[in-house]
């Protein structure tokens, strides 16, 4: 017995048959009887009209559009804790879902209120956790077709590190000296610095020579010259912090070459910004050195100028001294703080209480307030960042607090200390202490 497609394919011989015959009439009824059980019989064998494969419930000889679905839930393989947040690590999951994942989400959940962060790979860094609160984390990946299941869930509990009533530095940089020929053009003199310690004090003796290269001065926007100083300074060997939120100050300490940090300016506005100078005090309107350009001070790569008294120093980021410290992208002293804290530049632990957990970019509390001070002259004027008063503290915002530190083991401070961080967004060299500093203390 014949099967469909075997009779289907007599049918077509017939039609064809048909057609070659010398009875036209009769021919053309035999084939158009012939087409019509061909195509019942192919229908029966998975054919379409005109021979064409079938494969969507229409004809045609097309290759179907592959259809996207959302990729397979991630793994998640660490979820550590930090101070008011959780760091996730995570492998990708191994289906894509056939279209390139372009988000990985991460949420932490504690009694019904989810903190969620993305990024594009991991780690990612859940903030605004509560401390002490038990939260149960875990990662989605997304692409272009939807989101995927959550990965299994870790639990972890923020925690603020311990604070210490006292830390003795004396192990750390005790011996520290620099005596080099600068000869860059603006400078052609030699650096000086030195620092010893006593029973109780960290001191300083430096000639304000850097010892890296400099830009230009006087320039266009500083007319000073970098000219020998006579700088002494003692610091606290063990410091201890006694304020929950800072003292303002402006000299905050000193690098390793002796150079002062000084990232505030005397610089002012009156609140119309018809009278503004970048000497004196004409008004209460703070001008910053960096991150504003309505205000020329003649900084140069290392963020740094010379004042009126012919003494160089940092504003912000000493970016020749951290090339000539050659620590690359790693925790790197620069200097102590007036209060005797370290300060480190730019980078430090994910986890600030971890020293083998990566090592990242660290950011600053601060942001530039949504609406201008009462009294403040025009933005029109002066864009905002340009003052002080600019910027506001927002806890937990990034991974410092409003003196740009933290607690949390360093290289040379395996235990944990209170350090302080410059950073490349504003305050950069944090504007208060949370320590108490020496009568001589800069």
């Amino acid at each position: 017995m014949q099967s469909n497609c075997e009779a289907a394919r007599h049918a077509e011989s017939c039609e064809d048959g048909a057609r070659s015959g010398s009875n036209v009439a009769g021919a053309e009824m035999t084939s158009r009887v012939a087409s019509i059980l061909g195509m019942v019989l192919l229908a029966s064998c998975g054919g379409g009209g005109g021979g064409g494969t079938n494969t969507g419930g229409t004809s045609g000889t097309g290759t179907p559009t592959p259809v996207s679905t959302a990729p397979g839930a991630p793994t998640l393989t660490t979820a550590t804790a930090g101070n008011a947040q959780a760091t996730l690590t995570f492998t990708p999951p191994s289906s894509d879902g056939g279209a390139s994942i372009n988000n990985y989400t991460a949420n932490c959940v504690a009694s019904g209120v989810t903190r969620s962060a993305s990024a594009a790979a991991s780690p990612i860094t859940v903030t605004g956790l509560t401390n002490g609160t038990s939260y149960a984390c875990s990662v989605t990946a997304s692409n272009s077709a939807g989101t995927s299941a959550a990965s299994a869930s870790l639990t972890v509990t923020p925690a603020a590190p311990p604070t210490p009533s006292g830390t003795s530095t004396a192990a750390v940089a005790c011996n520290y000296s620099t005596n080099v020929f600068n000869a860059a053009t603006s400078v052609n003199a030699q650096s000086i610095s030195t620092w010893n310690c006593s029973a109780t004090q960290r001191n300083l003796t430096a000639n304000g020579i850097p010892d890296h290269d400099v830009g230009t001065f006087p320039n266009a926007g500083n007319p000073n010259r970098i000219t020998v100083q006579s700088i002494a300074a003692s610091f606290p060997l063990s410091p201890a912090r006694t304020s929950a939120t800072g003292n303002p100050t402006m000299v905050i300490g000193h690098a390793l070459n002796g150079i002062k940090f000084d990232p505030g300016t005397n610089g002012t506005c009156n609140d119309s910004g018809a009278n503004c100078t970048l000497n004196g005090v004409v008004g209460n309107w703070r001008i910053e050195a960096l991150g504003q350009n309505s205000f020329n001070f003649g900084v140069d790569f290392n963020n740094a100028h010379v004042q009126p008294t012919g003494e160089y120093h940092y504003h912000g980021m000493p970016e020749k001294l951290l090339e000539k410290l050659a620590k690359g992208n790693q925790m790197t002293l620069v200097g102590w703080a007036t209060d005797g804290f370290p300060v480190y530049a730019k980078f430090g632990y994910t986890n600030p209480n971890d020293s083998t957990s990566p090592i990242k970019i660290l950011t600053a509390s601060y942001r530039i307030k949504a609406t201008p001070s009462t009294g403040r002259p025009a933005v029109s004027l002066y864009p905002m960042g340009t003052f002080a008063q600019d910027y506001e503290y927002v806890a937990g915002l990034g991974d410092l607090d409003e003196c740009n530190g933290r607690s949390g083991v360093t290289p040379e401070f395996p235990a944990g200390i209170y350090h302080y961080v410059i950073t490349t967004t504003y305050p950069y060299i944090q504007r208060c202490l949370k320590g108490t500093t020496s009568a001589a203390g800069g």
